[in-house]
């Protein structure tokens, strides 16, 4: 049940939610995978909004060249855990929420675990082997995923929701090359709040979810265009969590 202090916390949102929404977001347990540009922005509005528990893992320490768009580390944190420095300030932006930052590398020895006690995964990753990873282990486990990505002034996201959703080897069945690509701060604020507002959605039963869809943004043109996307009947990784 709600606090007195976190009904007053969240009233203004609660008028939307409900006390039972509300009730539901700090019943849940987030895996966020990244405590970068896309994790910063998605863990304070989470950790905002209420949500119960929120794991976050990450093994980088925070560098110079972080601060333009990793808004959870300051001056004052270059070299530190990334874990460390983003787990402090989510605490402080809210006690009635219960923040672990593992400092790990996420593979394929621990990626099951990290997500086995949780309800949702965020995908804030900076690299597809990653991403395809927490596909694969959210297909299995039946866990809903929120992707993101940033490309300097673009970005996209989309949920998957496991056996009704095209996962997202459907959507990309080829590896995209590697690479060193730039970002612009602003695009990982705003991909990241549009992760964070399809988890409380979910969570909620709010609205509907950008499911089957693929959001892309174009922030030179300051437009939005979402495509239809759908299930690889061929897809490997479907396939293996229909088993």
């Amino acid at each position: 049940m709600l606090t007195d202090a976190e009904l007053q916390r969240y009233k203004t949102q609660i008028r939307i939610l409900s006390e039972t929404g509300q009730n539901r977001l700090k019943d849940t347990k987030v895996f966020v995978a990244g405590a970068g540009g896309l994790g910063s922005a998605v863990s304070t509005y989470l950790v905002a909004a209420g949500i119960g528990k929120i794991k976050l893992v990450d093994e980088d320490r925070v560098e110079l060249s972080n601060l333009n768009r990793q808004i959870l580390h300051w001056e004052k944190d270059r070299g530190r855990r990334k874990v460390v420095s983003a787990e402090e300030k989510l605490r402080g932006l809210n006690p009635c929420c219960e923040v672990r930052g593992l400092s790990e590398n996420i593979n394929e020895s621990n990626v099951d675990d990290l997500a086995d006690d949780c309800a949702v995964i965020v995908d804030a990753a900076d690299n597809y082997p990653t991403r395809f990873l927490l596909n694969e282990v959210a297909v299995a486990k039946n866990i809903p995923l929120f992707h993101g990505a940033v490309h300097g002034f673009y970005g996209q996201t989309t949920t998957i929701i496991p056996g009704r959703t095209a996962c997202l080897r459907c959507i990309f069945p080829e590896d995209p090359p590697p690479a060193d690509f730039p970002v612009v701060g602003v695009s990982c604020g705003i991909i990241g709040c549009i992760q964070a507002a399809e988890v409380i959605k979910y969570v909620t039963g709010k609205g509907d979810l950008l499911t089957n869809r693929l959001l892309m943004w174009d922030g030179l043109k300051a437009a939005m265009e979402i495509v239809a996307v759908e299930q690889n009947p061929g897809c490997e990784v479907c396939q293996k969590g229909q088993t």
